[in-house]
């Protein structure tokens, strides 16, 4: 029997994609041999390399028609078994439509956001799970997984992590957290000022350095939560993909709120401690479980884009967030 070939779409963002890395390795460790073709933006091919889950990436910018027709021209070429569209949109559920995959699995409408999109798909699957890295598992045991989840080991290339190395020695940071103040909505971020409030604790208290990480866009936020740090004096990181995965990997904790940077720590084995407001940890938050995940109990559910921050995550003190960082990090005192 020839190995089975397998179309993933998983497009972005760096959290989801971290996500999705579980649902594709149960996928692959029933299917040690398969041809995995994963299509992704062009910004996540590192990433999603990292994962050593894919036979091939391929790279597909939706908002390019060019790209967009040169994968479908490459998808057509191929026999598949199955494509799987772990994202649920219309954007990436298109391309194996119009690639003529005959079997295409996604979610069905009672998981999916956008409207409509499940009719492109041939295999509907109710989910019975709540975290989207277990929904995205029923997906593959659709596929014939035997497994929902699988093992993930994220790759950091040498140079990398020898690059961070010396970044760090020569600021003079040691042992360090990594503090994620971003988040891509403002609603979902805690604010700047306890951010530094919290910074000058972990520095006067427990002897840590704090190194602040940023996304595209977020510059401004990371010198705001620099500026309220004081003295204190924490420094700024933004490197490419695969320094920020050596940042992540060797740092003690890392706080943040439903980030990628803190998905993407969570998969790499460094401690977190999570600060969710409006999104739902029971869906979105770090996995596997066993993070330490704050919310208030008033906080209500809603994907509400807004500039704002929500008003559960004000609910969440500086002196509750340091507890919690003293809890993962093993600290009594």
């Amino acid at each position: 029997m020839a190995d089975q070939r397998f179309l993933v779409v998983r497009l972005g963002s760096l959290g989801d994609i971290v996500h999705t890395f579980p649902a594709v390795a149960g996928l692959r460790a029933t299917f040690p041999t398969a041809e995995i073709v994963w299509l992704t933006h062009p910004r996540w091919v590192e990433l999603v390399a990292s994962s050593s889950l894919a036979t091939e990436i391929w790279p597909v910018d939706s908002r390019d028609l060019s790209s967009v027709r040169q994968v479908i021209g490459k998808v057509r070429a191929r026999k598949w078994d199955a494509g799987i569209d772990y994202q649920g949109l219309w954007k990436a559920a298109l391309l194996p439509f119009f690639g003529a995959v005959s079997r295409r699995i996604g979610f069905s409408s009672k998981t999916i956001r956008e409207f409509g999109v499940w009719v492109l798909y041939t295999d509907r699957v109710v989910c019975k799970t709540m975290h989207i890295a277990e929904q995205n598992g029923e997906l593959s045991v659709r596929a014939g997984a035997k497994q929902p989840v699988g093992c993930v080991r994220l790759n950091v290339p040498e140079a990398d992590s020898a690059r961070i190395r010396s970044d760090l020695h020569g600021a003079g940071v040691g042992r360090y957290l990594v503090l994620s103040p971003g988040g891509g909505w403002r609603s979902k971020c805690w604010p700047a000022d306890r951010f530094g409030s919290l910074c000058q604790k972990i520095r006067c208290e427990l002897g840590l350095a704090c190194v602040i990480n940023y996304g595209p866009g977020e510059e401004s936020l990371a010198r705001q939560v620099q500026a309220a740090s004081g003295e204190v004096k924490p420094i700024i990181y933004a490197g490419e993909l695969g320094q920020l995965m050596a940042l992540l990997r060797g740092a003690q904790c890392i706080v943040g709120g439903d980030t990628g940077p803190l998905h993407l720590a969570v998969a790499l084995g460094a401690p977190a401690v999570a600060l969710f407001g409006p999104t739902d940890p029971a869906r979105n938050g770090p996995y596997p479980p066993g993070e330490i995940v704050l919310r208030s109990p008033n906080a209500v559910k809603t994907y509400e884009r807004s500039d704002i921050t929500d008003p559960s995550l004000l609910e969440l003190s500086v002196e509750a967030v340091f507890a919690a960082v003293k809890q993962r990090l093993g600290v009594c005192r």
